[in-house]
């Protein structure tokens, strides 16, 4: 029997699996569907269809760091006990890897992508091997690629065992990673959220100031005005990185750190941009 594109489109719609695997499913069965199905289960690859529509709320964070780039990836799957599962760890880390070696910057593209270690497989069915194996459904929720050059250093760090990663990019030059990590260490535990005062957004700032004039009320207009502008640069100091204190040495904020650094250095460093996701942020 003829194996026809509509065939082949049914058995995908129905299994979720390629339609390359599909097409050589029908052949393999002499274009049959039911045995068709049963031959893609067999190989590991419809039967994690069934999961794909299961909530996945836990995971880990991982990052592969290859020569030209660091990618760092969110994959998701039901149970934190799935997510402390070796194969679930390699897994995360071969699909890092995957991203950063082939310089891939979209999940999209990543999932299309014949898996280096087994070219028979793409990517996306290797993830339906590992929820095959792991019984779980397991989804990728977010992908990031930082390209390395000679004008920027990058530094990257783990914390909470892949639960919280950050990254951050310095401009000014390639040789600044171990700052560039010391200042991701950071922003792991002090979670800013911008990079400077310039950065937050118009409606946040008014906001901090009405906050701030409401609690200074009675006060002559020229008063208030100098406590408003305390009370607002100690709300950047909070939320934005270059103005924190250094995590390490609360008498420096990271603007001295990194002043500090370029002159040890002689050449001025930078935030060029950092990165802080958490596990479902």
């Amino acid at each position: 029997m003829k194996i026809t594109a509509e065939m082949v489109k049914e058995l995908r719609d129905r299994t979720g699996v390629s339609m390359g695997k599909c097409k050589e499913a029908l052949e393999q069965s002499s274009a049959d569907m039911e045995k068709a199905i049963d031959f893609l289960r067999k190989a590991g690859m419809a039967g994690a269809v069934k999961k794909e529509g299961r909530e996945v709320n836990e995971g880990l964070i991982g990052f592969s760091e290859s020569d030209k780039a660091v990618a760092i990836i969110e994959v998701n799957t039901e149970t934190d006990f799935v997510a402390q599962n070796e194969r679930f760890k390699q897994f995360l880390k071969d699909v890092a890897a995957e991203a950063a070696d082939a310089l891939i910057s979209s999940l999209e593209d990543l999932l299309k992508k014949p898996y280096s270690k087994d070219k028979s497989l793409t990517v996306d069915q290797y993830r339906a091997l590992t929820m095959q194996s792991l019984g779980e459904n397991i989804q990728m929720k977010r992908l990031l690629l930082l390209p390395k050059g000679a004008d920027v250093s990058v530094g990257i760090y783990s914390h909470m065992n892949g639960k919280i990663v950050t990254a951050v990019v310095l401009a000014g030059g390639a040789g600044a990673e171990s700052l560039a990590r010391e200042i991701a260490m950071h922003t792991a535990a002090e979670s800013p959220d911008y990079l400077r005062p310039e950065e937050v957004p118009h409606d946040v700032r008014v906001r901090e100031e009405e906050i701030a004039r409401g609690q200074v009320q009675g006060k002559p207009a020229n008063i208030v005005d100098k406590i408003v502008e305390g009370k607002l640069k100690a709300f950047y100091d909070q939320v934005c990185l270059i103005c924190q204190k250094f995590v390490k040495d609360n008498s420096l904020t990271i603007t001295d750190v990194l002043n500090a650094e370029s002159k040890r250095l002689g050449k001025q460093l930078s935030i060029r941009s950092f990165v802080r996701w958490k596990v479902g942020g």
